[in-house]
């Protein structure tokens, strides 16, 4: 019994354990910081299609359903024609290829804008002098390491250097702050077919609850740009609340009809033969008198009224309220005539030829 006791525990023992295999991961880097475009990932402040799909589609219903308001078609063409200002502009402010683009415009509260800016970023506080009323345009932060990158002289084809965790410098201000009043020179350019309207420039904050041009709860119309110069550029925003274009709301309302934007150098021409061809009352007056109303009425057939006139005094030539010439009176082929001696002043309805 002993015997086989020891064979069965030789024959355990020549048995080779079977180890597990267990792959060997490398200990994660502690020292690898964060990027600053991964922190805004993280915190669901990407830009584009990827950021607009998130959330269920009762959500987006939901939300889409709670901020309804009237499309503006002539306002998609304002922004149209800023894009192609813009693009001669900045290659002009930059010396550098800059490609201008809309990546969309949409409507929303004014609270839900302020609470989706990604940060950090500039915000412009900017008037509509005409339209008494307020705008903003955000520049976000790659944008502002562009502008600066390559209005300092940096090299082409580089990215930028993104430094984070402190405030903007003065210089990064200043430029940014050329760089808007840029845009708002466009903008009132892109404007002046339908409205002459002048946007100034009033102050750059860096936090939102500092840019409440308007009340949370109003609607608003935001414009997302993109400019591209080279391997740098970045996304500028500009919103306009609806109470700002109220004073434009009808002429925004109607269709584009035509590739033309603005005047119409055909349409202006016909119009100018078409009235050279009217037809129109001239009137002779040799003298007018202020009467009471009462001696008015007294007047009978036979009555004579004393004139202010003397033979060879000069007529006025009128059309409606406006003295045209002056001249004297004669006759010509048997019927009475008017020679024009001189033109009289129009400019304010004749008040000038009666003094």
């Amino acid at each position: 019994m002993a015997a086989a006791t020891d064979v069965a525990q030789r024959a355990i023992d020549a048995v080779e354990p079977v180890v597990p295999v267990v792959p060997v991961v490398p200990a994660p880097d502690a020292a690898r910081t964060l990027s600053q475009a991964e922190i805004d990932n993280l915190l669901g402040f990407q830009d584009g299609p990827a950021a607009e799909s998130k959330g269920s589609g009762i959500e987006r219903v939901i939300a889409r359903g709670l901020v309804s308001y009237e499309r503006l078609p002539m306002l998609e063409i304002v922004f149209d024609r800023l894009v192609r200002i813009m693009s001669t502009s900045l290659r002009n402010f930059t010396s550098d290829n800059v490609e201008v683009s809309i990546d969309g415009i949409t409507s929303l509260r004014f609270g839900d804008y302020l609470n989706s800016i990604p940060l950090p970023a500039m915000l412009a506080v900017f008037k509509a002098e005409e339209w008494d009323n307020y705008g903003l345009a955000v520049v976000d932060s790659p944008l502002i390491y562009s502008v600066v990158d390559v209005l300092l002289g940096g090299r082409r084809g580089t990215a930028p250097m993104r430094i984070e965790g402190r405030p903007y410098t003065t210089i990064e201000r200043t430029l940014v702050e050329r760089l808007i009043n840029v845009l708002l020179s466009d903008l009132s350019e892109a404007f002046a077919p339908l409205s002459a309207v002048r946007f100034r420039f009033e102050r750059l904050e860096v936090n939102p609850r500092f840019a409440a041009i308007s009340r949370l709860s109003n609607a608003a119309v935001m414009v997302r740009l993109r400019i591209e110069m080279e391997s740098r550029g970045g996304q500028l925003q500009l919103l306009l609340p609806y109470a700002t274009l109220e004073p434009m709301r009808e002429l925004l309302l109607q269709q584009f009809m035509g590739e033309k934007f603005g005047r119409d150098s055909i349409w202006e021409t016909h119009l100018a033969e078409e009235l050279r061809q009217t037809a129109v009352s001239l009137d002779v007056v040799l003298d007018e008198q202020t009467m009471d109303l009462a001696d008015v009425l007294r007047l009978r057939v036979g009555d004579r009224i004393a004139l202010g006139a003397v033979p060879g005094s000069p007529v006025r030539l009128r059309c409606g309220d406006t003295h045209l010439f002056e001249g004297q009176v004669g006759r010509r082929k048997g019927r009475l005539a008017v020679r024009i001696d001189r033109a009289l002043p129009r400019g304010r309805g004749g008040e000038e030829a009666q003094a």
